[in-house]
């Protein structure tokens, strides 16, 4: 099956351990996994992973696009240079193309009005409504929420983020889904026979 794009946003000081999941089991499924920076120059992540992007932001059109995942960075926090980043997330779910941004993205998009009328989460409510943003009602306690179209999740979950996004994107679904949460959530190795079974059907 041939299959559109999943485009990983990169930047410096980008949490590189909280999209690890997601991308890896994505490739699995046959997404091919492609990264966007702010231009094409080379990024350093928290971790000190270079990475030079394979295309950068302005370039970047959400019809070649199956998802745009916005990981956590120091620069969520630190001003406005990953507006640009937020602002595509906006152009990502106005064309109907799935977003998913995990712990300092949150903040971004919460900056931007994404969160106003979607169900999310975060950190913790008071970081988001640092940004003054209208949505704070919609903040649900939960590991990761998905709502039409965008996945949020802390800091905390890159597991809980990478099922929200395989779900969101078909790779997994039902007891197969929540196998694999169960197998690299919980460490539960009965999880990987449910697994196997769905991989040979």
């Amino acid at each position: 099956m041939n299959r559109k794009p999943v485009y990983l946003a990169v930047y410096d000081t980008l949490a590189d351990w909280e999209t690890g999941h997601a991308t890896a089991h994505l490739a699995r499924a046959g997404f091919p996994v492609r990264t966007v920076g702010p231009t094409a120059d080379e990024v350093r992540s928290l971790g000190g992973l270079r990475v030079r992007p394979d295309r950068a932001l302005a370039d970047l059109r959400p019809e070649d696009a199956a998802l745009l995942i916005l990981p956590g960075a120091d620069l969520w926090d630190a001003g406005d240079d990953l507006a640009p980043f937020a602002r595509a997330a906006r152009a990502f779910l106005d064309a109907g193309v799935p977003v998913a941004a995990i712990c300092g993205a949150t903040l971004g998009l919460a900056r931007e009005g994404l969160l106003d009328d979607r169900d999310h989460t975060s950190a913790v409510p008071f970081y988001l409504a640092a940004s003054g943003y209208a949505g704070g009602g919609r903040y649900v306690e939960a590991d990761a929420v998905t709502d039409r179209g965008l996945v949020t999740a802390g800091p905390t979950e890159p597991v809980a983020f990478a099922r929200e996004v395989l779900a969101l994107l078909g790779v997994y679904e039902g007891e197969a889904l929540d196998a694999w949460y169960r197998l690299f959530h919980d460490s539960d190795a009965g999880a990987y026979a449910v697994l196997q079974q769905a991989a040979a059907e």
